[in-house]
């Protein structure tokens, strides 16, 4: 009977979709029949039915007749096992992205997703959001919402968002604090500026703006923000309308207002600050330079068509 599964398996040309993953993710209990059987002498029947698998995937493995499309799978298995290595926070998709864009294996969302179940790779979970930026106390200048969540444009420097997260570095046992502002374009949904300062200040904020405007010369975005209390002076007003801005501003306690720019900094803690714990400012730094530089430069984003930011903004420029 083995010899005929094994011979009815060459002629078929193989085997299925299915089988040939279920195979590859049974190989350690076939490794572990053949042990007993060879060293033991357990029947084949006995030892396959007490590890839950067939005699006849089992003979099949075990002829070397799985087919070509196993070997595939171990082949891709051991891909995603290095971008899993490399980057333990991506989930199916996002590693399926990856072996189609950077090694060219191109996989279905279910092949990608089948793989990663039988290796125990899922992405890092996002930790709820644990409330809004508040207001002000006593504003000098607030504008209205203009953006009013239309979160998209059609070309670049057309709408920018802008804000600012805290970020925590321990010294021994004492807690210091690290703040980030960014701003980011819509329409590419790169990081067009940041600035990283000990304190969250105006200086921060206007640093961030200055340093997008000098990459940036001539454009006249609309720039979007909370209500925060370096947003609402009269300086920073200024800086806009100096500059041809236009300010919009969230509602007050509408966090959703400003979605984009609260959602980057949900990829980037969840991705490589949540689980970790900084012993230095300048290893805190370092990662968040080097995550920004891969944000925009090697990042895969489905929404723009499985391509990184800066992809579509060279796109978009030379159009």
């Amino acid at each position: 009977m083995a010899e005929n599964g094994a011979v009815s398996a060459k002629k078929s040309g193989g085997v299925g979709k299915g089988e040939s993953l279920r195979q590859f993710r049974q190989e350690p209990q076939y490794e572990a029949v053949r042990r007993g059987v060879e060293d033991e002498g357990f029947p084949v029947s006995t030892a396959c039915r007490a590890l839950h698998v067939s005699r006849a995937g089992y003979y099949q493995w075990r002829s070397g007749e799985a087919g070509i499309r196993v070997t595939e799978n171990q082949r891709i298995a051991g891909l995603v096992g290095e971008i899993h290595r490399e980057s333990p926070d991506k989930g199916y998709r996002r590693i399926r992205d990856d072996l189609d864009k950077y090694y060219h294996a191109p996989v279905n969302d279910k092949r990608a997703l089948r793989i990663c179940r039988s290796l125990g790779i899922q992405s890092a979970v996002k930790y709820a959001p644990r409330g809004c930026t508040r207001s002000a106390a006593s504003p000098k200048h607030l504008a209205e919402n203009i953006l009013n969540r239309r979160f998209y444009a059609d070309r670049p420097n057309e709408k920018w968002l802008t804000d600012v997260t805290e970020f925590h570095y321990y010294v021994g046992p004492t807690m210091h604090k690290l703040y980030l502002s960014a701003i980011l374009d819509l329409c590419d949904r790169r990081i067009v500026s940041f600035a990283i300062r000990d304190a969250n200040d105006t200086a921060l904020v206007h640093n961030t703006l200055d340093q997008a405007l000098e990459t940036n010369p001539g454009v006249h975005p609309m720039l979007h923000s909370d209500r925060g209390c370096a947003y609402t002076t009269q300086i920073f007003h200024d800086k806009l309308t100096a500059a041809g801005i236009t300010q919009s501003m969230s509602r007050v306690g509408k966090c959703t207002d400003n979605g984009p720019m609260e959602g980057f900094w949900g990829i980037l803690k969840r991705e490589r600050y949540y689980g970790r714990r900084f012993t230095s400012r300048a290893a805190l730094v370092c990662m968040i330079r080097e995550y920004i530089t891969y944000y925009n430069f090697r990042r895969l984003q489905r929404g723009l068509g499985v391509r990184t930011p800066m992809e579509v903004h060279d796109c978009l420029l030379a159009a």
